[in-house]
């Protein structure tokens, strides 16, 4: 008698939560994104102010 294999097969998953765990790093990102835009873009401190306004006009968003 000669012993079978047993087909293994991948785990289950649910789809609801692999789209979850795509949307939250996602979301997180662009949040954190804008905020950097936003606290650069209204720095009191000179050297970060002119840095975050060579970067917005190198890369075309319009700031003034």
């Amino acid at each position: 008698m000669t012993p079978t294999a047993t087909p293994v097969s991948a785990p289950k998953t649910a789809t609801g939560s692999r789209s979850v765990t795509r949307v939250v790093p996602a979301v997180l990102a662009a949040f954190l994104g804008l905020a950097v835009v936003f606290i650069a873009g209204h720095a009191q401190s000179g050297a970060l102010h002119q840095a975050a306004h060579d970067v917005r006009h190198s890369t075309g968003f319009p700031c003034h």
